[in-house]
Formats: structure tokens, sequence, C-alpha cells
């Protein structure tokens, strides 16, 4: 190992200097222009790539010397393309929304010295740098000012494929600080104290379960961190993977000293290959540096970390099932006891978190049970990373502490509801989660409070809904994908969500004429929704199932008089159920063109040419097609 770096960490671990002072690197960093790129799925997906493309070529064209390094989100993912300019002695400053198209404006005038003020976020206010003139810090702006980021406080900032950077950054200082100064039983006291629960769903007390594994005696043990979100709207643990992975190795390194574990397993979603690149050279860094294989840090402790890629089965997020997956079985659920801290992967002792959860873990070793426990709530301790999506504003990551409203991360930080539009409901915790509406906006975030409400916390996804939703159409989406993601192990899952989707299918489908039962049927599919209900939640195998009915049971409880729409009227008020949609031709804007005619994919407007054409509701599939094409707006819909 690297004597000048046991060294560094062994000053870093007892405060005694700077973190951004390992061997130098920032001061060389320093002396040459840096142009880092929000280079995260999300910056990809907004032309990241294209981006830097044209960035080289104006570079290459006008001779400047420029060093251009890919980072990951910084949590604004609207604002993506982000290109941040750091110049020798002066703050780094950051741009947003940075197209190809932009590219050659930007440089232009910050090589001219003139600040595009349109696309600034802001600076990142440094010690000993110059800051630049009428320019807002960058945590200062709506989105990052009630943020408290510990889990996300080096994406989007450093070099995520450089440990030399993490390094740094204070990176693996509280490892060392773990093996060399704690015992085991010590830092899971510290994990314990501080009140870190599991960020993955539950909540179970983190320390709790590190303990049942420490107090198993077996031969070899596992821990196992769990990069399988399969939950619509997420995208915290990828996030954190792409932009800071050597996080997630310290605190997996810290955990499996802790319980007695040689071995760790990463199990990620093959769907995460930007992920899974920065993991495996992240790996393979701390592996070439001393930090993970044979003799960890010259402490005789072996640690080995394997990647194992998921088919993207949403069942596999539930513990056993993962454990099954991993020993090349099919991923299915497992009746409990005996847990996974007793018998778990290979039947060896075996702790599961999630990525969240260990991402926290270095930064409490290092700071201090109480330092983490000051942040939060009574029972729910620290920050809570959401990926905020729908309806809003400003979409992105965010970092929060517990105890926030759901009205200031929607209306604060996110910048309320996109067109102006009214807030009609939150779907939290995914699809084993439920709806917050209105009335509940301004319940503090924690496990339980959320549970009060019929929500749940979940891995973090909080899709935001405007007025224009359908609630029943969000309940039959969030149905028909447990339906699909169902493993088929337990008949309640398998077949009860089955149901639960054909009645959900048959109050937003089309009514049928002369069908005196249809009636019938839709009103007792409503009655048998919620046994149905109770059923699953009661008989379920695992807590996929027993959470399964939970999106259509809180729609139900503060949207009945939408289901009843549906049922009764035959209306969908928010006209989303295209089924359920009736348009329309007004007679007297009518030219007869027969564009309308042409576009239904149906054949349900008739009509001769130059005269008003009709639309034929027994065949009309409520889709559209006829309003979009029509120019002369002579197209309704009532």
């Amino acid at each position: 190992m690297n004597s000048n770096l046991q060294k560094y960490l062994a000053l870093v671990a007892n405060n005694q200097t700077s973190n951004m002072d390992w061997l130098g690197s920032k001061d060389s960093s320093s002396k040459e222009i840096i142009i880092y790129i929000g280079a995260g799925t999300c910056g990809l997906g907004a032309g990241a790539k294209k981006t830097k493309e044209t960035i080289e070529h104006y570079l290459q064209q006008h001779n400047i010397q420029a060093k251009i390094i890919e980072v990951g989100c910084i949590g604004i993912c609207s604002a993506e393309p982000i290109v941040d300019i750091k110049f020798p002695g002066k703050n780094r400053i950051s741009f947003k929304n940075i197209t190809s198209d932009k590219v050659n404006e930007l440089l232009d005038n910050i090589f001219s010295g003139t600040i595009p003020s349109s696309h600034v976020l802001g600076q990142f206010s440094e010690q000993h740098e110059q800051e630049w003139e009428n320019i807002p810090d960058i945590f200062e702006h709506r989105f990052f000012k009630k943020q408290k980021r510990i889990v996300l406080k080096n994406c989007g900032k450093i070099d995520p494929i450089s440990i030399d950077e993490y390094i740094a950054n204070g990176g693996y200082a509280a490892l060392y600080k773990a093996l060399n100064n704690m015992h085991p039983e010590e830092i899971i006291a510290q994990i314990e104290q501080s009140g870190l629960r599991g960020r993955g769903g539950g909540g179970f007390a983190t320390g709790t379960k590190w303990r049942l594994a420490y107090n198993t005696p077996s031969d070899q043990k596992y821990i196992i961190c769990n990069a399988d979100e399969g939950d619509p709207g997420a995208f915290m643990d990828r996030a954190v993977i792409e932009g800071d992975p050597h996080r997630l190795i310290e605190g997996l390194a810290i955990g499996a000293y802790a319980i007695g574990a040689s071995i760790a397993y990463i199990y990620i979603r093959a769907e995460y290959p930007l992920a899974v690149q920065r993991l495996k050279i992240a790996i393979k860094q701390a592996e070439d540096f001393g930090i993970l294989g044979k003799n960890i840090l010259n402490k005789g402790i072996d640690l080995k970390i394997k990647i194992k890629m998921g088919a993207g089965a949403f069942v596999c997020g539930e513990e056993t099932a993962l454990m099954h997956s991993i020993e090349g079985y099919r991923g299915m659920p497992s009746p409990r006891p005996p847990f996974p801290t007793e018998k778990g992967l290979f039947g060896k002792p075996t702790v599961i978190n999630n990525v969240e959860t260990f991402a926290n873990v270095a930064e409490i070793i290092k700071n201090g049970a109480e330092w983490f426990s000051n942040m939060g709530t009574q029972k729910s301790k620290g920050t809570k990373v959401f990926a905020l999506s729908g309806n809003i504003a400003t979409t992105g990551l965010i970092e929060i502490p517990m105890g926030t409203t759901i009205r200031e991360i929607i209306y604060d930080i996110a910048g309320g509801i996109k067109n102006n539009k009214k807030f009609k409901a939150v779907q939290i915790g995914g699809p084993s989660g439920g709806c917050i509406t209105e009335e509940n906006l301004d319940i503090p975030i924690d496990y339980e409070n959320l549970l009060s409400v019929g929500a749940m916390m979940g891995s973090g996804g909080l899709v935001v809904m405007d007025e224009d939703t359908c609630m029943v159409d969000v309940a039959k989406f969030f149905m028909d994908f447990i339906q699909r993601e169902s493993c088929g192990k337990c008949i309640p899952c398998r077949e009860g969500t089955r149901r639960m989707l054909e009645i959900l299918e048959n109050i937003t489908s089309k009514p049928v004429n002369n069908d005196s039962n249809q009636a019938l049927e839709r009103l007792k599919g409503i009655i048998q929704l919620e046994k149905l209900a109770k059923v699953i939640k009661d008989t379920s195998l695992c807590g996929l199932g027993q959470s399964a009915p939970n999106p259509v049971l809180s729609t139900l409880r503060y949207f009945r008089e939408e289901y009843e729409s549906h049922i009764f009227e035959r209306i969908c008020p928010a006209n989303k159920c295209t089924e359920l949609r009736k348009f329309r031709i007004d007679v007297e804007k009518c030219t007869g063109c027969g564009i309308c005619s042409k576009k239904c994919p149906t054949s349900a407007i008739i009509g001769n040419k130059k005269s008003p054409h009709f639309i034929n509701e027994n065949k009309c599939i409520g889709c559209g097609s006829c309003k979009e094409a029509c120019k002369f707006e002579a197209i309704e819909m009532i």
C-alpha cells in the first residue's frame, strides 16, 4: 500500500489536515482550465455526449488548453446538460441546459470575460479562490437551498472514476479510522446510536441488523448492497453510483468489517450499464490502492467485492428473492424466519442494505453518531434522498433532512406545479406506496408519518400529479406494473393482482351498448377491489405482495368520487381514460375537408366532402387523433 496514502488517511481520520490536499492533487489541477460535464444517465440523455464533442472541437479549433472531466449528476436533472468551468484561481461556475448548439456561444462569452446570465446556475464558493461578481452561490439556488447533502455531496462535483479525487475529498478516511481505531462492536454501536434506518423501504434499524449478523457465529459471512431499484420513477441508487461509486464501496467495506464478512456483493440491474462500468473501475482502483482485496490497509483483513447483475425483475428487490438470484436460482421470495442475518446467502449469515444506507455509513463513522442523530425527527434520523418527477417545474434528485414537509419539497425546492396547474396528489414509495393529497402536504416526512396517511417511504420515488391526472388511471398503471412483476409463487399476489387489474380495466373501458349486466359488474368491481386488497395484504408471502394493493387503496381512500364517476356516469373527469372520452364535431366550424376522417384509426367519422362530418360514438375509441388533425378547431371533447 502507498505509504503516503497511509499517512494522509491517518491525518484526515484524526482531523489534522484539509480534505482537499491529497498529494497536491488540487494544486496541480488548479493550474489549468477545467471543464466539467454532467455525464450521468440523465445528462447523456439530454445530449451531454454531443456537448462534450462540441467543446473538444471548440478547444482544438481555438488552440485552448483545458482539461475535460465527466462528472455525475448534481441532482437538478431538468437543467442537463450541465457544464461547469473552472479557471485557475477562480471559483468553479456552473451553466445549465448547454446543448451542443449553445456551446460555441457559451465558450465565446466565457473566454472573452463575459458571463451569459441566462444559463448560470451558480458558482461553487471555495476558500482561497476568487469569486465571480454578481453570481450567486450554487447552493443558494432554490433547488439546493433547503437540501442537506450527505449521500449526494460529491455527486456532480468530483470525477467519479478518480480515486484520487475521492480521497482528496476525505474519502476512505472513515474506513481507515474504523480499521485502525475501532472494534467491530464499536462500529455497530455507532450505527445503532446514530439512528440510521434502512433506506430501501421498510426502514428497519441498520445497527440492529448488523448486530444480529455479528452475533451469529459462522465460518463465512456475506454483506450485500441491494442496488436493484425497480420502482417506476426511482433513480436514486443509479445516480449515486454513477456520481460517487467510492462512497458506496467505503460504506460497504466498513459494514463488512463490522459484521465479519470477507465477501460482499453489489446486486445491480443490468439496465444500469454506466453505473456498472463506473463501479467496476472504482473497485479495481480500490484494489490497486490496497483498500480492497487481501490485507486491506495492512490490517490483516480481506474483502472481495463482486458485482452481480440482475435481469430487471422487480421482485428481486425483496431480499430473499435477491439472494436466490445471486445463488443462480429464479428470484422468488422465501418465508421468514429464518432471517438472512441468521441464514442468508448460501445458508450463511448475511446483511443486506441498499445503496443509500451504505452511502451514509462513512460520514457517521467520520463525524460520530450524535452528528447524524441531530438531524431528522425523533424516530427517523438523518436525511433522505428522493427522486422528483412528474408535473413539477424542476425534476431531479434531492436530499433533505427527515422532517421536511412535502409542501416544502414541491413548492420550495421543485418550484411548484408545472404550467401553473393545480396540485392534485403525490405518489410516494412507488408501487408499494400511496398518494398524499393537499390536506396532508404539511406532514413532516418520516417513516411513521407517511404510514399514518396510507403511504410509505419506500426507496424514495416521488411522483407529483396535477389536476389533469386521472387517479383511477394511476392506480391501473401501478397495478399493471405489479401484476406483470409478480413472481407468481403465491396465489394471493399472482391471482389477486390480476383480478384487481381486470376490475380497473373494466371501469376505465368503453361501455358496451345494450349490456344490462355491465353496470352491475362495474359496481360489484369497486366493492371487490377493497375485499381483494385486504386478502392480498394479509396472505401474500413477501412484503412486495403485501404492499401491492396500496396504490389502489390509497386512491380509493382519497379519490373515491373519481371511481364513482367512472362507474356510474362512465366519465373520466380528467379525460385521461381514452375509452371514456367523447368527441363531437361542431357543424358550424366543420368545412368537410375530410382530414379528420383520414386520421381516424377506426373509421368512426362519416360525412360527404365539403359537408359537415359526424362521429359514430359506437366506433370511436377516444384517441383524439381527429382533434389533433383538425385545422379549424371544429372538434371538441365533451
